[in-house]
């Protein structure tokens, strides 16, 4: 069966702001990605997915777009963005794009339009609704800032609603006209040679028409984020929504061999939904299993592999994410020796792996001083710890000043990570890990294509079988910081995260180091083949 590059090669997520600065404003830009294309070849990944880029106010990093088809002169210009695509393109890597359907900028010419009066073009181009009965909002729906989702405007004396901050007001996709328009964005960026699209809040794109009440969350309780006090029933996941990205896919099918990735949370349930009937939706809804999982373990990771896998629907390709800039880092969150037990898993499940930029380098989450916080989530609820700085600060190219991202002040504080010139030096730091792990995802069908076991889970040690009909591999994860009970195999270790380890032969089982994972070519025959017998 003909496999599509999305499906046999790895995404990296660069976030715009934070890989490299090419004009000293403490800010990466395009050139700047230019810039540093060969460190994804060397690295080996095929596809680079940008965070946006486009024309904004920067309320929410870009995240709120005022102009769907330029550049924002923070990033550079159009020019620049060719010149990317081209250079990228040249290299053999594709290039991806944010989408940010959901919502605009109050700024953007539509919304501008929209509330100069109840009769303009665009009005119904998004949502408007009449004071509530008691003359506040027309009803119960949170921001997921904080606070209401609905904004009184004095000028028009309607409520207009935002999923997010009142700066970023929502498009109402059940009018034709709004369809149109988005579509063509979409055309505008394909002609200009995008290999696909990462949809922001795919879930969210379309809202109940009744506007009925959220209901109250009974598992709510104070501390946690505010806006989990209501099940988002009416505002999320509403059953048209496949249709809204059926209409995203056709778009793209007007163009050879691009992707349409969904930014996803819901529950497993849910999200394979989002591959549509017939596999018309997103071809690779993304899949936060794993990143959202509560408790790093053996037996939380074989039983969440093992429930996404059976819920993919025949011909779904699988998807899968450890660390992206919404959440805290992998390193952070599973601890420095773990993290390269999540590389070799991510890496070797059957489908297609997302980088989140920085993770090859094993980076932690940097503190941020309270005068420099960036991000809304935190400012407007500060002290919950909702804040996504940690995860977006710049990435260290060299030791010393600027840390080679910047020669003027960085846009965030730079952490204390190790360089990756430092890294590269080094064939047990653990960049060189990541390298080796993806080069042998590149060099064995086994892994890139081949089918996969079910995972099991035994004494805190993960194991699954990926294989061809020539070779099979055992990939062996031990979660925990002792050593392992044996596991029975026989074969040669093509990878470990002890590097000692690899190219050794084993001869009937293994016993895996504290915080080991190993990749084993097993002799199928239960014996080594004659020319690897130890002497």
């Amino acid at each position: 069966m003909h496999l599509s590059w999305w499906q046999t090669g790895i995404i990296y997520e660069v976030y715009a702001r934070s890989l490299q600065d090419s004009d000293g404003d403490g800010m990466g830009d395009l050139r700047g990605i230019t810039r540093r294309l060969d460190h994804f070849v060397w690295l080996g990944v095929n596809a680079i997915w940008i965070t946006p880029v486009f024309p904004s106010p920067m309320t929410d990093s870009g995240y709120d777009v005022a102009d769907y088809c330029g550049i924002d002169p923070l990033f550079g210009a159009l020019d620049d963005f060719d010149k990317l695509v081209r250079e990228a393109h040249a290299r053999g890597l594709k290039i991806i794009l944010d989408y940010v359907p959901n919502h605009t900028s109050d700024q953007h010419p539509w919304f501008l339009e929209s509330r100069r009066s109840r009769a303009s073009r665009t009005r119904n181009w998004y949502l408007w609704r009449d004071a509530g009965p008691e003359g506040g909002p027309p009803n119960n729906w949170l921001s997921n800032f904080n606070g209401s989702a609905w904004t009184w405007d004095a000028g028009s004396r309607q409520y207009y609603y935002h999923s997010f901050l009142p700066t970023q007001p929502d498009l109402n996709w059940r009018h034709p006209e709004v369809r149109s328009a988005m579509h063509d964005v979409l055309r505008f960026w394909l002609r200009r040679g995008v290999d696909g699209f990462r949809v922001d809040v795919m879930w969210m794109m379309i809202k109940d028409d009744q506007y009925r009440d959220n209901p109250p969350n009974p598992d709510w309780r104070p501390g946690a984020p505010s806006h989990d006090r209501l099940l988002p029933l009416y505002t999320s996941d509403r059953p048209e929504v496949h249709e809204v990205v059926a209409g995203l896919r056709a778009v793209l099918g007007e163009f050879e061999d691009r992707v349409l990735i969904g930014e996803i949370y819901l529950p497993v349930d849910r999200l394979v939904a989002y591959y549509g009937a017939g596999l018309r939706g997103a071809q690779l809804p993304f899949n936060f299993q794993l990143l959202l999982l509560e408790g790093w373990s053996a037996v939380s990771l074989a039983r969440t592999i093992n429930t996404y896998m059976a819920a993919l629907p025949p011909g779904g390709s699988p998807s899968w994410v450890l660390g992206n800039h919404d959440r805290s880092r992998v390193a952070t969150r599973v601890g420095s020796a773990q993290a390269r037990i999540a590389a070799m898993l991510l890496l070797t499940l059957r489908g297609t792996p997302t980088i989140y930029m920085g993770d090859e380098l094993g980076m932690l989450d940097t503190p941020i001083p309270p005068g420099q916080l960036r991000d809304p989530a935190e400012l407007r609820e500060p002290g919950r710890g909702l804040g996504r700085d940690p995860e977006r600060t710049p990435f260290p190219w060299h030791d010393g000043p600027g840390a080679g991202f910047t020669e003027g002040t960085p846009w965030l504080p730079v952490g204390r990570d190790v360089s990756l010139q430092t890294q590269r030096e080094s064939r047990s730091s653990m960049v060189s890990f990541y390298r080796r792990l993806i080069q042998l995802r590149h060099t064995l069908p086994a892994l890139r294509t081949g089918s996969m076991t079910q995972a099991i889970a035994e004494g805190g040690v993960l194991s699954y079988r990926r294989g061809t009909a020539e070779d099979t591999l055992l990939v062996t994860l031990n979660t925990t910081d002792m050593a392992s009970r044996p596991v029975a195999v026989t074969g040669r270790v093509l990878a470990s995260t002890n590097s000692a380890r690899e190219s050794t032969l084993v001869k009937g089982y293994l016993i895996l180091d504290p915080n080991e994972g190993v990749i084993v070519a097993v002799d199928n025959a239960g014996r080594l083949p004659a020319d690897e017998r130890p002497n």
